[in-house]
């Protein structure tokens, strides 16, 4: 029997570069699956700290499992809230104070690379590559 260490999956995100002209779209996240408890302490954790410490995550609330409230991650307490607005249904939104809002693209858990890479090409994001 082996001990080998179990490392984590990787994050598999997409940031578009840093710009002085403001977007729609700040990036891509393509999660493992649609629960908040499990995703985004890892999203909030691989994020660059040019962000700033994220106080406020909102997420559609038809797609995502976990009961909203608040979560410790990185030793930060977190605001989870939901919405059911059409224009969110399949992004993320990040706050952190003195930093302003990043909105992220979900890609859906069961999309292959192939569909993720279209998805962020559609929105502008030409040259990403998830890491898997």
């Amino acid at each position: 029997m082996s001990d080998r260490l179990r490392l984590p999956p990787l994050l598999r995100l997409y940031l578009a570069p840093e710009s002085t002209v403001p977007r729609r779209i700040d990036g891509a996240w393509w999660p493992r699956t649609f629960d908040l408890l499990t995703e985004v302490p890892p999203l909030l954790s691989g994020l660059p700290r040019a962000w700033g410490q994220i106080a406020s995550v909102v997420v559609n609330d038809t797609v995502w499992t976990g009961a909203p409230g608040r979560m410790l991650v990185r030793n930060q307490v977190v605001r989870l809230r939901r919405t059911t607005t059409a224009h969110l249904p399949s992004t993320i939104v990040l706050t952190a104070p003195n930093h302003g809002r990043r909105d992220l693209l979900v890609v859906p858990p069961e999309a292959t690379e192939r569909a993720a890479e279209s998805l962020m090409s559609a929105v502008g994001l030409e040259q990403g590559h998830f890491a898997s």
